[in-house]
This record gives structure tokens, sequence and C-alpha cells, in this order.
């Protein structure tokens, strides 16, 4: 019986190791199809319980900031759904299963199309290292995945705030559970080539972020607080910054130059 579990066992590290889009060796435990799902329930419930702005010229800019991202992202998702949500924090999230939230707060920090992108390209490249599932992998096993599911439909129980947590929009409800630095660091060079990519100035990332750093003074954002350290982030963008720009030019050249207004 032993024997049987440790083949089991084996069995499942083997088949669950995957590697991320820069080479990192990731655990992968649950389906793709599961984690959407969770995805696609959290977003359903940030929407049942954050106001939704209704301004439709703020709506279109957000929106096509997004779709130039998701345009150039090789997502599998055939259609991603793009709200924005009527919040004074600096935040944003994207979820498995095709889900992006903008809050208006996010606005007053990301100055243009180019710094919006920053953001949102960080968010979305995410979603394409699987970094949510990676998360939920690491806290549960396999069998609970049903249980994760029911639970992001209740965000009171501590269960659900720990999914919602874990999905990335935690800060939505006041819980604190942020992506490790790993994450994180893999995030913002993902995001900016994939800003580059959609036709976005890589160089705003760096005004992003140093806007981001003045706006919270002595307290950062919640979207800053969960990050690398300011010098740490900008360090790192700085030596990805020829590569950003070469896939910024190449997308010039194809003719990808958004006019988000």
């Amino acid at each position: 019986m032993l024997k049987k579990i440790v083949i089991l066992f084996i069995t499942i590290l083997f088949t669950s190791c995957v590697t991320s889009p820069l080479g990192r060796k990731q655990l992968i435990l649950m389906p793709a199809d599961q984690v959407d799902t969770m995805g696609v329930e959290a977003f359903k419930t940030v929407k049942e319980k954050t106001p939704l702005e209704t301004n439709s010229q703020v709506n279109h800019y957000v929106t096509c900031v997004a779709n130039a991202i998701i345009q150039v992202s090789n997502s599998t998702v055939k259609s991603w759904e793009i709200a924005v949500f009527r919040d004074e924090s600096a935040n944003a999230f994207a979820l498995p299963g095709g889900k992006i939230g903008v809050n208006t707060g996010l606005l007053k920090v990301a100055e243009d199309q180019n710094q919006l992108g920053t953001v949102i390209g960080h968010e979305v490249a995410h979603v394409l290292a699987n970094h949510s599932n990676e998360r939920v992998s690491q806290e549960y096993a396999v069998q609970q995945g049903l249980e994760l599911i029911q639970a992001v439909t209740n965000v009171q129980t501590q269960m659900g705030q720990t999914v919602m947590g874990l999905l990335g929009v935690g800060a939505q409800f006041g819980i604190l559970l942020p992506y490790s630095r790993v994450h994180e660091s893999e995030a913002d060079i993902l995001g900016l080539n994939l800003m580059a990519t959609a036709g976005f100035d890589p160089r705003a990332s760096i005004t992003l972020w140093q806007n981001m750093e003045r706006a919270g003074g002595s307290e950062p954002p919640e979207f800053l607080s969960t990050h690398p350290s300011h010098n740490t982030r900008i360090n790192d963008l700085e030596n990805a910054m020829n590569n950003a720009l070469s896939l910024f030019q190449q997308a010039q050249s194809a003719g990808r130059r958004p006019n988000c207004q």
C-alpha cells in the first residue's frame, strides 16, 4: 500500500511540474478548467459587491488598452471580460478565465495609455504565467478543488477569503494576501514585454512606478505595497528595457499603434 502511495506521489510530481514563460519550474496541481471556474466566480463576486463605473468614455478607454494587450497575449481564452470599478484605490487585477478589473483610482496614477498598459500587462502576465494556479496548488491538495470553487462564492468564510486572496483579488475586500516577490518580479518582466509587443511605450513603466510611489506618500497604494521594493523594481525594468524597446519598435513597424483616449 505504501509503495502504491509513493508511486502515485511521484507520478503527480512529474506530471504537475511545468515551466513558467521565463523558465522557472512550477508545481501546478489544479486542473486549468477548475482554476478558470474559480476566476469566473471570483469576478462575479467582485461585481456584486463593488459598484461599476458607468461613464462610457472611461470604460472605452480602459477596454481599448486592455484589448490591445489581450490581442498579443496568445491567450487561449476566446473572450475576455473587462470591468471598471468605482473604487478610489489605485489597483487592478486579472483572473483566470479571462477577467480583468481596473479601479477608477488607478486612472489618477496611471496618467496615459502607456502607463495603464504597464499595469494591465503586469496583471495579464500573472494569468499567463499560471500564478494563481501555482498559489492554490501550493496551499491545497487536489481533492479539495471542488470545495475551493464553492468557497469563492462566499467571501465571508475564512476559506472564501483565503481563496479570493490566492486568486489575486483579496485587496478588493480588505484581505491582503499578495503574490510572492518571485511572482511579482516575473509579472513585471512578462508584462513589460507584453505591453511593448502591443505597441505601448515600455519606458512609461518607469514613470508609472514612480507615480505609484509618490501617490502613496508614507503609505504606498495597495498595488505597490504587495510588490518588490521601488529600487528593485526600477532596476529590474531598466535591465529588461533594451529587449522591451526592441519589441516596441517591432510593434510600431507592424502597425500596432494604440490610440486609447
